[in-house]
């Protein structure tokens, strides 16, 4: 795994938020507010793994300045992992409004669980997967807000690199290294955008200390 591929926003602001997300009592009005939000903040860390165009604009004074423009912001595609990812990938649309958008329902399959040396996976079914067209110039963004095992992303890859896009992008709250280095292993473009890193999975599978069951704490069941 390249580390460099692996970029961890880190800033004051986020922090706060990221705490808001962990802590237990947050009502799930908040939660879900609060993921729309780093969704967006996110996407707009994202850019700095964008294309980008130099042009010249003429200002109220009547002077040219050279600026920078993110290239074929409608080569993205937006593709969350239902159901958790909602809040977040709606976040990362309304920084990237011109994108278009995928839908994958995805169950890890719990009676499945498996062991290597490295830490434990499932096998995930995917129920339903509608995509928009995926070419060689598209950038993918798959968002997931826990990346725990890192089977979800590598199942839904599977339905990705066939198209051979571009970029891939992976999006979420926390991942575990184990996860990171699975996906990795499946692509060598793939690139995570991530507010932190939690080193444990517990017996189930879930991150530790993680924020819960996203899924849950988003729609409030």
């Amino acid at each position: 795994m390249d580390k460099r591929s692996i970029h961890v926003i880190e800033n004051p602001y986020i922090s706060e938020k990221l705490a808001v997300l962990r802590d237990k009592n947050t009502p799930y009005p908040v939660f879900r507010s609060i993921l729309e939000e780093l969704g967006f903040l996110v996407g707009v860390e994202m850019s700095r793994s964008l294309p980008t165009v130099e042009k010249n604009v003429i200002t109220p004074l009547n002077v040219e300045t050279k600026t920078v423009f993110i290239k074929d912001k409608d080569k993205l595609v937006i593709i969350p992992i239902l159901r958790a990812s909602i809040p977040l990938a709606w976040g990362i649309l309304r920084a990237y409004p011109e994108a278009r958008m995928g839908l994958v329902v995805a169950r890890r399959l719990e009676e499945t669980i498996k062991r290597d040396e490295k830490g434990l996976y499932f096998d995930v079914e995917l129920s339903y997967v509608k995509l928009p067209r995926i070419d060689e110039r598209s950038i993918v963004v798959i968002v997931d807000p826990m990346i725990a095992t890192g089977s979800t992303i590598s199942r839904v890859l599977d339905e990705i690199l066939v198209y051979n896009p571009l970029k891939i992008i992976v999006v979420g709250v926390i991942a575990t290294p184990y996860a990171l280095d699975r996906i990795s292993s499946k692509a060598n473009n793939v690139e995570f955008y991530l507010l932190a890193i939690d080193s444990e999975l517990n017996d189930k599978g879930y991150i530790v200390p993680g924020l819960g069951d996203a899924g849950d704490r988003v729609f409030g069941n």
